[in-house]
């Protein structure tokens, strides 16, 4: 073989092996992207498994806590309308001069 066949010959080799290394890359990166996306998948179900575990803790919790205490009833304005009726009954019978009566009404009405 001359010259030109044994550069034909390192041509071919060359291309066999720049052909072969890339498809050896491209495999290997193919393959570590599988084990990101693997790994990726499991740390994503693993946070909804966290997720929903923390959710069923929460919905527990909130079962088991003693319901909150009862808000003091605020005097009604049926008690203020009742004692100022009891007022007016004590002044018509005559038991309460006017001045008295203005003074209790006042007294009532301010608290």
């Amino acid at each position: 073989m001359g010259l030109i066949g044994g550069m034909a010959r390192t041509a071919v080799v060359a291309g066999t092996a720049t052909a072969v290394s890339n498809r050896v890359s491209r495999r290997q990166g193919n393959r570590w992207a599988e084990k990101d996306q693997s790994a990726q998948d499991a740390a994503d179900a693993e946070a909804y498994r966290q997720q929903q575990a923390n959710a069923q803790q929460q919905a527990y919790a909130q079962q088991q806590a003693p319901p909150p205490p009862p808000q003091p009833a605020a005097p009604a304005q049926t008690d203020v309308i009742g004692q100022l009726q009891k007022l007016g009954e004590l002044k018509a019978a005559g038991i309460l001069t006017e001045e008295e009566f203005a003074a209790q009404k006042a007294k009532i009405l301010a608290s």
